[in-house]
């Protein structure tokens, strides 16, 4: 197994055994105040290609943001303690699940709003094109996104400009509750509308997290060398319900049968790494279920800290949201 392959298993390791603790808490204890969009399941499309990029290179995402920041070099003690709410949070206690950030790690931003982050990934991208600088802009987003109107312009805009930035689409079939099919044309796919810009795009395998990675390596490049942007459309799939710890299969709220989450859970991506990697590494196993107590050990220590942590002052509440008023000037709060 070569460095790099043991970094891909073992990040997709961490980051599914930090979002399962956090989902066991998050039903047991009703201590962690905020909407939380797991990404259990579908570990490679992130760690897939944020290993492809220079921590210098930015990533932006939207509301299902746990793994690229993990994944990308982001503080876990700092996410945690954010879904905790409190003050040493990566926001500050004040954004939650959907609005992490880690500038040292190279993690721009995440937000709800659906498609928010797409022209915010674009504009990052058009000032390191302005600036000369060898930088890349990547954004993470769901099939979703791409019925949004900020999308198709976003995709233009980043054509027109010839800005690097990579689309990151994590085709996990569903907008909620709603699959393709139902929001979709048939026979249409994501990637020929990036195509109809006259983007290069790919379909890649999103469990397949040495594709992802292949393919991530090959679209930042493409973008660092002055090509333009780059679109990626990883097929994967969420084991859990669209925002919560809990399932959604119909035992449950109804709308996907447990036939089809329990055919995407045995395309389980470290599953599947393990499987590839085997027979030239035997080992393989003993070593995922030491990173597994590793890693869980690891998720319950930032926990603990997260607990014994201090809430933000509630005299601090406006802090960051108004400029200063400025008297004689004629400049009001914005």
């Amino acid at each position: 197994m070569s460095s790099v392959q043991r970094r891909l298993v073992r990040d997709m390791v961490r980051i599914r055994c930090v979002e399962e603790t956090l989902a066991d808490l998050y039903r047991e204890e009703q201590q962690m105040r905020t909407p939380t969009h797991f990404s259990i399941g579908q570990e490679a499309t992130s760690v897939g290609i944020c290993t492809a990029a220079r921590r210098t290179d930015v990533v932006y995402s939207g509301h299902r943001s746990h793994a690229p920041y993990l994944a990308k070099g982001g503080d876990l003690d700092a996410m945690v303690a954010e879904l905790y709410g409190k003050v040493s949070g990566c926001a500050g206690g004040r954004g939650g699940s959907v609005h992490l950030m880690d500038k040292a790690a190279g993690f721009g931003g995440s937000a709800a709003i659906l498609g928010e982050m797409i022209p915010v990934a674009v504009g990052a991208a058009w000032a390191f094109a302005m600036e000369g600088a060898p930088r890349v802009a990547l954004t993470f987003f769901g099939d979703g996104a791409s019925e949004e109107g900020a999308f198709h312009e976003a995709l233009n805009f980043a054509m027109v400009h010839r800005v690097p930035v990579v689309f990151v689409c994590e085709n996990n079939q569903y907008s909620i509750a709603s699959p393709l099919s139902a929001r979709q044309p048939r026979g249409a796919t994501i990637r020929e509308r990036a195509q109809g810009y006259g983007m290069p795009s790919r379909l890649v395998d999103g469990n397949d997290v040495f594709a992802v990675h292949a393919a991530g390596t090959e679209a930042v490049e493409w973008c660092r060398s002055g090509n333009g942007p780059y679109f990626l459309e990883l097929a994967t799939y969420r084991w859990r319900e669209h925002v919560g710890p809990g399932w959604d299969h119909d035992q449950a709220q109804g709308y996907r049968p447990k036939s089809e989450v329990d055919s995407w859970i045995a395309r389980c991506p470290i599953r599947g790494a393990a499987d590839t990697l085997r027979a030239a590494d035997p080992g393989i196993d003993a070593r995922i279920d030491a990173w597994d107590a590793e890693f869980r050990a690891e998720a319950g220590r930032a926990v603990e800290r997260a607990k014994s942590a201090a809430f933000p002052d509630v005299r601090d509440l406006l802090d960051g949201a108004y400029e200063p008023q400025t008297h004689g000037t004629g400049r009001g709060r914005n």
